[in-house]
C-alpha cells in the first residue's frame, strides 16, 4: 500500500449509502480477513445487506428510506 507520507485518503459519507473511499484500500474485517481493492474509488457497505462484503453491491437501494416509509 502507499506510504504514509502521501496525501490523506478521502472518504465520502452518503446518507443511506456506502462509504466511498479513494483507493487503493485494504479493509480488515472483525475476523481479521483482509480484503484489497486497487480501484481508484471503492464503495464500502455500511448497511450490511451486501452479498459481497465489505464491498457495496447496492442492496441498500431495495429498501425504502426511513423518511419515505408510510
Amino acid at each position: 500500500m502507499p506510504n504514509a507520507s502521501e496525501r490523506p485518503r478521502r472518504i465520502r459519507v452518503q446518507r443511506f449509502g456506502p462509504l466511498l473511499v479513494e483507493g487503493p484500500v485494504e479493509v480488515v474485517g472483525e475476523d481479521g480477513e483482509v480484503s484489497v481493492s486497487r480501484r481508484f474509488t471503492v464503495a464500502v457497505c455500511t448497511c450490511r445487506r451486501t452479498r459481497t462484503p465489505p464491498w457495496c453491491d447496492t442492496s441498500h437501494r431495495r429498501r425504502a428510506k426511513p423518511d419515505e416509509a408510510s
